[in-house]
């Protein structure tokens, strides 16, 4: 079984049609969906039929109820805490579908603990790194991450943000990486970049790095090594790109729980990926 620990916030999409005109109006086309890092990974690799529970925590409000019920009703065994108010992401994005986020996490970073029975029967747990930067939550994910691997359980985390590797620093964010030991680690080319992941070398301390690209090729590196690259799958006329990296991993993680190579999991990501894209095209 597959475990996402994280977010699960409202995304409020704001597709701009020109640059913001400040103090006065600029017109927009808003969508309002399910969004978060550990959420949308969860709700991915479970519409492609994979067992799924996913622990986080929402409001004790309205939209936290909608979100509960939403996961539900995709099939995702939903451990999911409410109490105070449920986080919201503003998602902006420009004519050329650069997005901007603009988080309010609230109730999501307030995870302090998980019942032991809750990560009962998980083989594989995910964990996006804004999972990791704030207490409690960062904790608790810890905690959920030496319970999964201390059972023969498998652990991915996500780097999540450019933002987030600034905000503790290069250095301490890969001596995080190198202290939880995931099985695998994603990040895009800027995180690695940014994280010294080259075409020579995976992040010390992850048994896998997975580069994910864009439009471009995805590469896993192992032990100093590119073991595996594969191209993007097209996709035209793309207006919003939120989720796709999240879908990747989804894609990724369910083909290496089937036990498939790091190629075919690539190629598995890449499609998940597109999927996501062509709900977003303009």
């Amino acid at each position: 079984m597959l475990c996402c620990i994280g977010d699960l916030v409202e995304d409020i999409v704001v597709w701009l049609s020109a640059d913001i005109a400040t103090a006065t109006d600029t017109a927009v086309s808003i969508r309002r969906r399910r969004g978060g890092s550990a959420a949308n990974v969860a709700v991915t690799a479970a519409t492609s039929g994979s067992t799924v529970r996913f622990i986080g925590r929402v409001g004790e409000d309205a939209i936290g109820t909608a979100l509960i019920s939403e996961l539900r009703n995709t099939g995702i065994d939903a451990r999911v805490q409410q109490a105070g108010r449920t986080g919201t992401i503003i998602v902006l994005v420009d004519v050329d579908a650069e997005r901007s986020m603009l988080p309010d996490r609230a109730a999501a970073t307030e995870l302090r603990s998980v019942d032991p029975a809750d990560l009962d029967g998980v083989t594989w747990l995910h964990v996006p790194a804004y999972s990791l930067v704030v207490e409690p939550l960062a904790a608790t994910s810890r905690w959920a991450i030496r319970q999964v691997q201390s059972n023969g359980g498998a652990v991915s985390i996500d780097a999540s943000s450019v933002a987030i590797i600034d905000q503790i620093g290069a250095v301490r964010f890969s001596e995080m990486i190198a202290g939880l030991a995931p099985d695998v680690l994603f990040c895009n080319a800027d995180e690695a970049a940014i994280l010294d992941v080259d075409a020579s070398n995976g992040l010390t301390g992850a048994e896998l790095t997975v580069v994910k690209a864009g439009a471009g090729d995805a590469v896993a590196y192992q032990a100093g090594h590119e073991v595996a690259r594969e191209v993007a799958t097209p996709v035209a006329g793309v207006r919003d790109t939120t989720g796709a990296g999240d879908a990747f991993a989804a894609g990724f993680i369910t083909a290496r729980m089937c036990s498939l190579d790091a190629a075919v999991a690539l190629a598995t990501g890449h499609e998940f990926a597109a999927q996501v894209l062509e709900t977003h095209s303009a």
